[in-house]
C-alpha cells in the first residue's frame, strides 16, 4: 500500500512540476510588453520578488527533509526564471521603479530568506528545523494565496476579467490541485494545506471569469433607450435656460416649417421672375 500511495504522490508531484512551470511561464506576454515599449513602467515587480523568495524558502524546506527531489527541481527552476524577469525588469525599470525593486530584494531576500536561514539554523534544534521551517512556508503560502483578492474585488467591482486572465486563472487551480494531493500522499501538510486555500481561490476566479467575460461587450452593444436627452442647458445674454425635450421638439418643427417657408417664397420668387422675362421676349418679337 505504501508503494502504491508512493507511485501516485510521484505522479502528482510530477504533474505538478509541469503545471507550476506553465504558471512560472505565464509573465511572458508581460515582459514581451516591456521589451515592446522598452520602459518596465505602470508594471510591478512586486509577484515576481515574492515568486522568488517562495521559490526559496521552499528549497530550504525542501534540504531538510527526505524524499522532496519533486520539490527542489520545481523550485529550482522557479527561482532561475524569476531572477531573469527580476533582471529583465531592473533593465527596462525607471530610476524610481529601479530603486524600489532594489530595496524590495534587499528586504525580501537578503534580510527575511537571511534572517529565516540563520535564525533556524542556529537557534532551532535540528529535530525541529524542519517543522519549523514548514510552518514559516505554510503562512507565506496562505498569504500568497489569499492575494489574489484584490483582484477578486476589482473583478466584482468592475465587472470586468481584463486583469484576470483565464488561462493563469486555470494553472493555478491546476497545480494547487497536483499539490495538495502530492502533499496529502507523502503525509506532508505544510504542503497540502495552503493549496487548499488555492485551490478555492482558483475555482472563485475561473467562476467569475466565466460570469462577466462577456459584460463588457453586451455593455458595449447596448443601444442607449433615448436619443434626445431630457433637457439642454443653453447659455444666452449671460442667463441659463433650460429647454425640456418638447421645447426642443417644438423648435425643430418651427425650424423646419421656416425653411419650407422660405423655399416657397424663393420659389415663388424665381416663378415670377421667368414670367416677367418671358412678357419681356414677347413684347422684343
Amino acid at each position: 500500500m505504501a508503494g502504491f500511495s508512493g507511485h501516485w504522490a510521484f505522479a502528482f508531484g510530477l504533474l505538478g512540476n509541469i503545471v507550476s512551470f506553465m504558471v512560472f511561464l505565464s509573465p511572458i506576454p508581460t515582459f514581451y510588453q516591456i521589451y515592446k515599449k522598452k520602459t518596465s513602467e505602470g508594471f510591478q515587480s512586486v509577484p515576481y520578488v515574492v515568486a522568488l523568495f517562495s521559490a526559496m524558502l521552499w528549497i530550504y524546506y525542501a534540504f531538510l527533509k527526505s524524499n522532496t527531489t519533486l520539490i527542489i527541481t520545481i523550485n529550482s527552476v522557479g527561482c532561475f526564471i524569476q531572477t531573469i524577469y527580476i533582471c529583465f525588469y531592473l533593465f527596462y525599470a525607471p530610476k524610481k521603479q529601479r530603486v524600489q525593486t532594489l530595496k524590495l530584494l534587499f528586504l525580501l531576500i537578503v534580510c527575511g530568506f537571511g534572517f529565516i536561514l540563520v535564525s533556524t539554523h542556529f537557534l532551532v534544534k535540528a529535530s525541529l528545523q524542519a517543522n519549523v521551517v514548514g510552518w514559516i512556508c505554510l503562512v507565506f503560502s496562505l498569504c500568497v494565496f489569499i492575494a489574489p483578492l484584490c483582484i477578486v474585488r476589482k473583478v466584482i467591482r468592475t465587472k470586468s476579467v481584463e486583469y484576470m486572465p483565464f488561462l493563469l486563472s486555470l494553472f493555478l487551480t491546476l497545480s494547487a490541485v497536483m499539490w495538495f494531493f502530492y502533499g496529502f500522499l507523502i503525509k506532508d501538510y505544510n504542503i497540502a494545506i495552503p493549496n487548499v486555500l488555492g485551490f478555492s481561490f482558483g475555482v472563485l476566479q475561473m467562476a467569475l471569469y466565466v460570469k462577466y467575460k462577456n459584460a463588457a461587450k453586451m455593455s458595449q452593444q447596448k443601444l442607449p433607450s433615448h436619443n434626445i436627452p431630457n433637457h439642454i442647458i443653453v447659455l444666452e445674454d449671460g442667463k441659463i435656460s433650460e429647454l425640456t425635450a418638447e421645447q426642443i421638439m417644438d423648435d425643430i418643427v418651427k425650424i423646419s416649417a421656416l425653411s419650407r417657408s422660405d423655399k416657397v417664397a424663393a420659389t415663388s420668387q424665381m416663378n415670377s421672375g421667368g414670367a416677367a422675362e418671358n412678357s419681356a421676349v414677347k413684347s422684343q418679337v
